[in-house]
């Protein structure tokens, strides 16, 4: 009990800044076998899943599941809270509505899932795979630095700041140095969220809110930004080549650093 209320307390503090998120990861034992090991097997889990029912959803609060192959899995609407799941495989897993607050996801595998509507909230995912997967409505208040979603769809999605609950710093969406190749973002909220030198290339923003966003550094290059919203993002060394609906675009006018910004 105590050891998951550090974690989770941990996973808390990890989003709050990026820069003592990568100071206290450097400090913490990931080798550890509360990081990297499965109390459970896959039969175990699937039998936990079978005896669930559509009010009382399969519950792995806390469990270790690291390193174990649940891919293909139903865990529609699991209870997944400050679950370990470090470089489990899920790909093409079912996670619709599944809650996955302060779950631990590093290297994960998440490739082709189903996490329509899930909450990640204060979840550590970085380096996870989830090319091609569906996050359309999520809640994605995680930490995605070096992630792959090359393909994947966070349309609808919510990875930007609540301003009115900041009590314990900035919490929004991490995805510093993430491959965000060919994203479809289609109307989501990606307000404050930090996209430093991420590949965007290709990616579908329209109608999406970068409002104070952070892209210092990241590849817009063929991004369709109609409608997308700039308000105070900062464009520091932001690569927008070939743009797809600039002229549409609202508040480009009012962005941050457009001068050193690189359009060709």
């Amino acid at each position: 009990m105590k050891r998951t209320i550090a974690l989770t307390a941990l996973g808390l503090a990890l989003l709050a800044t990026t820069a003592r998120a990568q100071d206290m990861l450097r400090d913490l034992d990931l080798t550890s076998p509360a990081m990297v090991s499965a109390e459970m097997s896959r039969q175990e889990v699937e039998a936990m899943l079978a005896d669930a029912s559509a009010g009382t959803p399969a519950d792995f609060t806390g469990k270790r599941l690291s390193g174990l192959d649940l891919s293909g899995l139903d865990l529609t609407k699991a209870v997944l809270r400050t679950a370990r799941l470090n470089k489990t495989k899920l790909s093409g897993a079912r996670l619709d509505g599944a809650i996955l607050d302060q779950a631990w996801l590093l290297d994960a595998d998440l490739r082709g899932a189903s996490l329509k509507g899930a909450n990640l909230f204060a979840s550590q995912m970085a380096r996870a795979r989830l090319d091609g997967a569906d996050l359309t409505g999520a809640r994605i208040v995680a930490d995605l630095s070096g992630a792959s979603l090359v393909g994947a769809t966070i349309a609808d999605a919510h990875l930007g700041a609540d301003m009115r609950n900041q009590s314990m710093g900035l919490m929004r969406a991490v995805l510093r140095s993430a491959n965000l190749a060919q994203l479809n973002a289609r109307n989501a909220d990606l307000s404050r969220v930090d996209f430093e030198f991420a590949s965007l290339k290709g990616a579908d923003l329209t109608g999406a809110s970068l409002r104070n966003a952070q892209l210092g550094g990241a590849d817009l290059s063929g991004a369709t930004v109609i409608d997308t919203d700039f308000e105070g993002a900062d464009l520091t060394s932001a690569r927008l080549i070939a743009p797809i609906g600039l002229d549409r675009a609202k508040n480009f006018d009012k962005a941050k650093n457009r001068e050193r910004l690189i359009k060709q």
